[in-house]
């Protein structure tokens, strides 16, 4: 893989959920994603959640060794401008949860230059969200909740995109919606994106593949 053609590259990535003598989870990980499709396996426990809200930024500095730098920025140096560059929405983070799918939505914009309006609405209609813009997502079934999340994770336009077993509950119209989504990010050469997931999305040409073990 050239330099040219690495979007984020991680080098050394130590990270535990317990100070030492507890083992690490990632202990000296390093690896570079090229732009398109990146499929993140492992087992129950494996660190896969933990591993995205680590390429997020979005673990504490103090609790993450080694580099990460994406599109040359790194994580460590400048957290704000990298974050920035990261479209993520974690769906196990019930902060938002109170807030509407409009609400959501309108946030967005000031913390993604990229931010696609036109691009939100062709997913608003792919993934049937219309009739839920102004329910809360405590409201709504956990398929809509998980479509909402997506929805604007994927209009952010970021360099790397972050999705969490992005199919969990979602029915089969949406899962078709996104699997060609996936499939056009894989034949392009813009960002990253990263699924992680116990299986490979199908019909996917992966750029790369990393497999965590439990």
């Amino acid at each position: 893989m050239h330099p040219e053609t690495t979007v984020l590259k991680a080098q050394g990535l130590v990270f535990r959920h317990s100070p030492p003598p507890a083992p690490p989870l990632f202990d000296r990980l390093s690896f570079g994603l090229p732009p398109g499709v990146t499929w993140l396996g492992g087992g129950e426990g494996s660190g896969k959640t933990t591993l995205l809200r680590l390429l997020a930024g979005a673990l504490p500095g103090n609790a993450v060794q080694g580099q990460l730098r994406l599109h040359g920025v790194s994580l460590a140096q400048d957290r704000s401008a990298y974050q920035r560059q990261v479209a993520w929405l974690d769906p196990r983070d019930d902060a938002r949860d109170a807030q509407t799918a409009r609400a959501i939505f309108a946030d967005m914009p000031a913390h993604h230059a990229g931010w696609n309006p036109d691009v939100l609405q062709a997913h608003i209609a792919g993934l049937s969200l219309a009739p839920h813009l102004d329910k809360a997502l405590y409201m709504m079934s956990s398929g809509t909740r998980r479509k909402v999340l997506i929805a604007a994770t994927l209009a952010a336009s970021a360099p790397l995109t972050l999705l969490d077993q992005p199919f969990m509950a979602l029915d089969r119209p949406s899962t078709d919606y996104l699997l060609h989504l996936l499939a056009e990010a894989a034949r392009g050469a813009g960002g990253a994106w990263v699924v992680a997931d116990y299986e490979t999305p199908p019909g996917v040409a992966l750029a790369t593949a990393l497999e965590l073990l439990a």
